[in-house]
């Protein structure tokens, strides 16, 4: 059995994106565990969004085996909760999987559960988190971490993320790749992927060369020469470069530099490809010139 763990005030989408994991794994696995959720009393809690979710009591709690943590604009009374705490750390001395969504971390760091462990959380909550909790090696820039038994997740969707790969390994690959599928997932994100996003990151990513910077990186291996783009776009050479420009914040070549790092780098993280067929796809062609774009990107 899978527990989420609620509280007032938690955010929805951190224990409704998880639980509707679950709940179709188990069209794709007969096996699959059955999800409730749990709060310190039973009866309707009500989600930072106004929404209230059922959840039994504490002492329903006795046959699960793996433990969600939501997180939310609740989370630091939930952490004060004694209650909530010693509950936490009850489960975890039984031996149960404990996992946390976005700033639920603040829950498994106040448990003590984090101590001397990788972690990560929501990235606007690193800087206090680390401060609160010097103990904790907090990452803020991945998707989700495992350390045993614990695992970590960043902000909301991210907790998707995590319990996709719970799913695979539980079950297997298949399994988890057919619930992704039909809960319509461009892909399973790997814990090493960064929060950030390159297309998100540039300044108005969805306006005139929103397209074109999507188009783009599905085709990374493609010749992306400043004509070609400029070609596609409709436009002069010089024109498309000033234009792309005032419009993104960046050249048209350091932005498809920071594309191809950011999609390379999820590949070497979460896949077993050769570092050569990864350079090759993704348009840098040899090892050598990622090699030189990963130290420029990442130090």
């Amino acid at each position: 059995m899978i527990g989420f763990l609620i509280f007032p005030e938690f955010q929805l989408l951190d224990a409704a994106g998880p639980i509707s994991v679950f709940e179709i794994a188990r069209r794709h696995a007969k096996n699959a565990p059955h999800v409730i959720t749990v709060a310190t009393r039973a009866g309707a809690v009500r989600s930072s969004s106004g929404i209230e979710m059922q959840a039994r009591s504490l002492r329903a709690a006795g046959a699960v085996t793996t433990l969600f943590v939501a997180g939310g604009e609740g989370v630091q009374a939930a952490a004060r909760c004694k209650t909530t705490i010693a509950f936490i750390r009850r489960l975890a001395k039984r031996g149960v999987r404990i996992a946390s969504v976005c700033n639920g971390a603040y829950l498994l760091a106040e448990a003590g559960l984090l101590d001397g462990r990788c972690a990560t959380t929501h990235w606007s909550c690193a800087t206090d988190f680390t401060g609160r909790y010097p103990n904790v090696r907090l990452e803020p820039d991945q998707i989700f971490i495992r350390a045993d038994r614990v695992w970590t997740s960043a902000g909301i969707t991210a907790g998707i993320d995590l319990a996709l790969a719970m799913i695979a390994e539980d079950h297997g690959e298949e399994i988890s790749q057919a619930t992704a599928r039909q809960l319509v997932l461009y892909q399973r994100r790997g814990g090493g992927q960064s929060q950030f996003s390159t297309l998100l990151e540039l300044k108005t990513p969805n306006g005139r060369f929103g397209g074109l910077l999507s188009w783009m990186r599905e085709n990374l291996d493609a010749q992306l020469t400043v004509d070609a783009l400029a070609d596609r776009a409709g436009l002069s050479a010089r024109h498309f470069v000033r234009s792309f420009i005032a419009e993104t914040g960046s050249t048209p070549s350091k932005a498809l530099e920071r594309l191809r790092v950011e999609v390379a780098r999820e590949r070497v993280q979460s896949s077993g490809e050769a570092i050569e067929h990864v350079a090759q796809s993704t348009g840098f062609r040899d090892p050598e010139r990622m090699r030189r774009a990963f130290i420029r990107a990442f130090g």
